[in-house]
């Protein structure tokens, strides 16, 4: 059964798409393979190869699209969340502050 149980204003759409993850913090600047696990119109969730990523950190995100029909995808964000889920890799969380 559906339920809508997280009281979020907009629903998430399942994705699990492969993407791209441009970071820009105070290390460096490096682009990392990803998976968008999903998207709503405000924020996605991504599985980043990275032990953490810390909150506040501004990333883009390119997915790009497999099909003609729809356009690829290309958004500025901001970490809110950051889930461990290896040693090795984390599930982040953005909200997105701007769609290209």
């Amino acid at each position: 059964m559906l339920g809508y149980d997280d009281k979020r204003n907009f629903f998430r759409m399942m994705v699990n798409s492969p993407c791209q993850v441009q970071i820009n913090d105070d290390e460096s600047s490096r682009t990392l393979q990803a998976v968008c696990k999903d998207i709503s119109a405000t924020g996605m969730s991504l599985e980043v190869d990275e032990p953490s990523v810390e909150l506040g950190t501004e990333v883009k995100v390119s997915i790009e699209s497999t099909s003609s029909q729809i356009p690829s995808l290309s958004a500025s964000a901001t970490v809110v969340r950051c889930v461990q889920e290896s040693e090795n890799s984390c599930i982040i969380g953005v909200e997105i502050s701007e769609m290209k």
